[in-house]
Formats: structure tokens, sequence, C-alpha cells
């Protein structure tokens, strides 16, 4: 059983045209903090980021927020976060979010959501990590981004122990169990950390 203590979630600084996302976000961060679980996320006050930090903090949760110098004025910061760690660019936001954390989940999101994912997966792919990555496919959000994944697994682009490195769920009910219960691909792409 895998040793989850900091979570980092990915997701939106938007709010989507759908009020249940923020909800379901909101409630997502009380689930963290109930569980006294960390959360690690993009420092933002606003969209799905504040509102996964407000849930964790409505409930005495640990929230740690990375954001770059250039984004606290776009992305507003939270200024209720017990720590708020200011990095000078994307990649060590990055870099950090991955450090801080034992596993990733991915709510609804844009472009940033998207390269936040598929780095971590990508590095997971190549035995970077092992580190567990769940999908909350809130309201079938996801559901064209699994049908790409099979479709690469169709067309000979990615193997199949690959594409489960992500694991996939409607709600947050069973994350905690999903995550520590997580069995990493034996199947590695090329390189392990010893020869990067």
């Amino acid at each position: 059983m895998n040793v989850i203590k900091n979570i980092a979630v990915y997701c939106g600084s938007s709010q989507g045209l759908d009020p249940y996302y923020m909800t379901a976000a909101y409630e997502l961060g009380e689930y963290f903090g109930t569980h006294q679980i960390g959360l690690v996320y993009g420092g933002a006050s606003v969209g799905l980021m504040g509102a996964v930090a407000n849930g964790c903090l409505s409930k005495n949760g640990s929230v740690t927020g990375v954001l770059p110098n250039f984004l606290k004025k776009k992305e507003i910061e939270h200024a209720g976060l017990e720590k708020l760690i200011l990095v000078e660019s994307m990649h060590e936001r990055k870099l950090k979010m991955f450090e801080l954390s034992d596993a990733f989940v991915v709510l609804p999101g844009g472009l940033g959501t998207m390269e936040e994912f598929f780095e971590v997966i990508t590095w997971s792919q190549l035995g970077l990590h092992h580190k567990p990555i769940l999908i909350l496919n809130w309201l079938g959000f996801y559901n064209p981004l699994l049908k790409l994944l099979e479709t690469m697994v169709v067309s000979g682009f990615l193997k199949k122990e690959n594409a489960t490195l992500v694991q996939v769920l409607e709600t947050s009910k069973d994350l905690l169990q999903t995550i520590q219960n997580y069995s990493p691909s034996k199947t590695e792409k090329w390189l392990s950390e010893g020869n990067v």
C-alpha cells in the first residue's frame, strides 16, 4: 500500500460553465482536509484551483501553493495559504509540485492542466517515477481524452500497459483507496532513472 502524505492537484484557474465543477472541487478539498492529506496546487485563489484550496482549508487541512512570480497578479495568489512557494518559471513550478507530492490528481481544466498531466504521465512512462496518477472524470469531462488514449493504443503509438498508468474515477469517494492500492506498470519505455 502506498503511503500518501501530499497530493498534487492539477486543475483550471477558471471555474467552468457548470456550477458542479466548483462544488466538486470544493468537496475534494474538504475530502483532503478530512483525511489529513496535504494539498499541493498552483497557488491561485480563483477557479477550481481556489475552490479545492478553500475546501481543504475549511477542514483545517494543509495547503501548499506553488506559483511563478509572473503569475501572482494574473492568477491572483491565494492570501490564506499556510505555505506559498514562489518560483521563477512554469518549469520550476511543475518540478516543485512533483517533488512535494506522492500522487497526482487531475480535475477539469484547460491547456495548462493538460500540460501538467501529460508531463507527469510521460515521466511515469519513462520510468522516472512510479507515483499514482488519477483523473477525476466529472460529468464525463475527460471522455474524449480517454478515447484518444485508446486510439493511441489501437494505432500502435502507446503500449496498453502505459495507457493504464492513469486511473480514472467519476467521483472522489474512493480516491484515497484507489491511490493507496495503485500498482505501477512494469513496462517502461526505453529509459530508467539510472541512465537519464
